[in-house]
């Protein structure tokens, strides 16, 4: 039997527990004294400078890209939506707006839960996991808990309530790169915090916990699992009333997966991001520049739609060639929405050609699941289409064949009338598309899209593709020839010609139009319009291929990348579509050079303006010019009649407005289409080709494949834009209904060329006896021996005695006299 303690014993006793206890409040105060004075100081927070990215916007501020490590967009505190802080408020600290800094209810809880219910549930704040996330590790150790908690109490006695709860929600990591609540909004929903549904907060609410683990992207029922927790707690707290937690719990949520911006500009995105490191460095993803550019978000959006429709035209015009891949699936579909979405694991998908995987094909029915889990059927007109029939026979090769497990793109075929079935079996095409548009005036870029799609391609056709131009090259020669004597109303031959292998680098080559019919004597300006090569070789023979070259130099081409020789006529050099647009600014603002920029203004995370382009005047001064702006307005009424009565006749037809100006391109066999041109205002250059430069096809020319781009471009640019009409400049008159330099009115001018055989081609002046050109002497011109009714020219022979010509008027001085720099043959 044990002894009853004596009254001594528990004096004892008191006084040793006692003595413990104090001890204890003695370490305890010591470790606070010395743990307090580890403590970081609390300026990270107090001047808080969060780490943010590059962000790129439109000239009215619509956000177009962001670059950095860390996607962050900062928030004040009270413009995040109450349903959101209330939904944090519950599920992560219910007593915040009351402790102060730890809390006792809080600590109580998680023993209770880590002792009886044998799983751990942690005891931290909100203060105290803004003192982790910013200054303590993750690490579960006592010593790290005690100074979270010291740091905690710290923290309340320095900042507010709202000033804590800003630093969290903008702070904190929540999955996907996304860090802070309005950029887990914007990634997960695709839409900013305000706008979030009490289910839609709920289901962020829950990430803090396990970010990595249950994001609703990559494990959605983990995430929805702990949305209904989430919910649970705002019903129990009291920020949802029964009907409002029952219909949050029913609510279907709709994951985009990623952040995506409302207005795509990849391809400008970027050429912004490579100059800002190159000006800033690498700093430059974390310190929350925000870069202003010149796009128009409403022209960057209607240009990528245009250049995706004109993609996916086309390439609905060829045969199929098969799917994209093939993947194993399971023969049994007991569990088939799990192995289709293994399957397209690795395919990206695509707003308008959605991928998706074959689970049963035939001739009369394909069976395919979507990326989003969505089962088609695709039967009748769905499968109409070259080749697509072929591909679905029991005996289709292995590349072209669909069956079981083959990944294949389809489309919606809303507004298309000539399809019943709701979507079309379709293809990734293997054509490029780019389009480029500038202000005429100022340079500044307004819309750019570089490729059909940035995902899949990269490289940048706007800046980086060096392409043949084809005839939208001969603008620049037509140009050169109106100071060289040609005027619009000359007439050139369009007959038969062969070339010499000396005039084109070593090959004997017998040029040709398209279909066209030869026309004989053909004013420049039908000539243009008609886009007549026969006729440009003839007006590149007589300038020379060097003043061809120098003056298309002073618009900005690359003279390197142009040929020495008579291929210049038909645009066989090298341009690319940015090179195109600078140029034909030129013609749209009277003659004056533009500088394409497309950087307006960047700040810091503060505002402070770190570089702003220059205000342009709203004049160009003079200094600016490249050509004569009388010049530019004969070429500008040439290009109108292109596209008014020519080759991009379309152009005018289609908008219904006069003010439309312009030139198509296609070079030998298709291989690069085009079209530039422009509104007074607007300079737009559109190109399609191919990438390993084969051919588009024997039927396709600017005008079916650059030209519709361009007219649903500017369709859009030039909506509520009045009609421009453009005054004619001194120095040029309009006689007998067609324009004129001042100094030919009575004559001197080249008004017919290569009526006779020769090279250079024969010329004749305004005033000599018209019968000099008799259809006699055009009729005896020499047969080719490789082309009937050829010229065959032959290395320039010396220079014939000049011509009489009628007396023109003394030009002011010796460099005004455009007849100073005509071919040896005129002079």
């Amino acid at each position: 039997m044990l002894k009853k303690p004596s009254r001594q014993q528990w004096i004892t006793l008191l006084w040793v527990s006692g003595f413990i206890v104090c001890a204890l409040l003695v370490a305890l105060i010591a470790a606070v004294v010395v743990v307090s004075e580890q403590l970081p100081e609390l300026d990270e927070i107090t001047h808080y400078q969060p780490r943010q990215p590059l962000e790129i916007v439109t000239r009215e501020g619509i956000e177009l890209a962001q670059f950095g490590p860390e996607r962050r967009r900062f928030l004040p505190v009270g413009e995040f939506p109450d349903v959101l802080k209330n939904a944090l408020i519950a599920t992560e600290d219910a007593d915040f707006r009351n402790h102060s800094g730890i809390s006792v209810k809080g600590i109580a809880r998680a023993a209770v839960s880590n002792l009886f219910h044998h799983h751990r549930q942690g005891a931290s704040t909100i203060t105290q996991q803004v003192a982790r996330n910013f200054f303590l590790s993750r690490k579960q150790t006592w010593s790290r808990k005690f100074s979270e908690a010291l740091l905690a109490l710290k923290i309340e006695r320095h900042l507010s309530k709202d000033q804590i709860l800003e630093l969290y929600m903008n702070q904190i990591y929540l999955g996907q790169h996304a860090y802070g609540f309005e950029a887990a909004s914007l990634t997960y929903f695709g839409k900013p915090s305000r706008q979030l549904t009490a289910a839609e907060a709920a289901m962020l609410a829950g990430l803090p916990k396990n970010p990595g683990g249950a994001d609703p992207t990559d494990h959605f029922e983990k995430a929805k699992a702990r949305q209904l927790v989430v919910l649970m707690r705002m019903h129990e707290t009291g920020v949802l009333n029964d009907a409002d937690y029952e219909a949050a719990k029913k609510q279907p949520l709709k994951i985009t997966g990623h952040w995506a911006p409302p207005v795509s500009a990849e391809y400008l995105a970027e050429m912004v991001r490579q100059q800002v490191v190159q000006r800033f460095g690498e700093a430059a993803y974390s310190q929350g520049l925000k870069v202003t550019t010149s796009l128009v978000s409403s022209d960057q959006a209607a240009a990528q739609a245009a250049v995706r429709k004109g993609v996916i035209d086309f390439d609905r015009r060829q045969a199929y060639r098969g799917p994209e891949d093939n993947e194993d699936l399971p023969d049994s579909d007991a569990d088939i929405d799990t192995a289709a979405a293994a399957a397209l694991h690795d395919h990206p998908d695509d707003d308008d050609l959605r991928v998706a995987v074959v689970t049963h094909a035939n001739p009369k029915e394909v069976v395919a699941i979507l990326a989003s889990g969505e089962t088609l059927r695709l039967t009748g007109d769905a499968l109409r289409g070259s080749g697509v029939q072929a591909a679905l026979r029991p005996k289709a090769p292995g590349d072209l064949a669909i069956t079981r497990g083959a990944i294949i793109r389809v489309m919606r075929t809303a507004g298309d009338p000539s399809y019943k079935s709701e979507w079309r079996l379709t293809q990734w095409p293997d054509v490029e598309g780019a389009l480029v548009s500038l202000d005429s005036n100022s340079g500044q870029v307004r819309a750019l899209v570089g490729g059909f799609d940035f995902s899949h391609s990269q490289f940048n056709h706007v800046t980086s593709a060096w392409r043949q131009p084809g005839s939208s090259f001969k603008p620049f020669i037509y140009s050169a020839a109106l100071e060289h004597g040609i005027q619009p109303a000359t007439q050139i031959m369009d007959a038969p010609i062969s070339i010499d292998d000396s005039l084109t680098g070593g090959r004997h080559w017998d040029p040709k139009d398209d279909d066209e019919p030869l026309m004989g004597p053909i004013s420049l300006r039908s000539a243009l319009a008609k886009s007549k090569n026969l006729v440009s070789i003839r007006v590149v023979q007589n300038l020379g291929t060097s003043v061809v070259k120098n003056w298309a130099a002073q618009f900005g081409l690359s003279p390197e990348k142009q040929p020495d020789n008579l291929t210049l006529s038909l645009g066989a050099g090298s341009v690319t579509p940015m090179q195109q647009a600078r140029a034909y600014a030129a013609f749209a603002n009277g003659g004056f050079g533009v500088t394409p920029r497309f950087i307006e203004k960047i700040t810091d995370a503060q505002g402070k303006v770190l570089f702003e382009a220059p205000k342009l005047p709203d004049t160009p001064p003079e200094d600016a010019r490249i050509i004569p702006a009388r010049n530019a307005f004969v070429m500008a009424s040439l290009l109108n009649e292109v596209a008014r009565s020519g080759t991009a006749a379309k152009a005018q037809s289609a908008l219904k407005r006069p003010d439309l100006y312009g030139k198509t391109g296609t070079t030998n066999d298709a291989v690069d289409t085009w079209f530039a041109g422009f509104q007074p205002r607007i300079t737009t250059v559109v190109w399609m080709g191919r990438d390993d430069n084969t051919s588009l096809g024997g039927r396709e020319f600017g005008a079916t494949l650059a030209l519709p781009i361009w007219i649903d471009y500017m369709r859009s640019a030039l909506k509520d834009v009045p009609v421009t009409t453009m005054p004619n400049p001194p120095g040029v008159q309009d006689v007998q209904g067609d324009w004129l330099y001042d100094e030919f009115v009575g004559g001197g001018y080249i008004s017919y060329l290569g009526m006779e055989p020769g090279n250079p081609p024969s010329v004749m002046v305004a005033g000599a006896p018209r019968e000099a050109a008799s259809q006699a002497a055009i009729d005896a011109t020499p047969m080719a021996p490789t082309s009937p009714n050829a010229t065959i020219l032959q290395p320039a022979p010396p220079a014939p005695p000049a011509q009489a010509a009628k007396p023109r008027p003394t030009p002011s001085s010796p460099s005004d006299d455009p007849f100073s720099r005509l071919a040896p043959a005129l002079r």
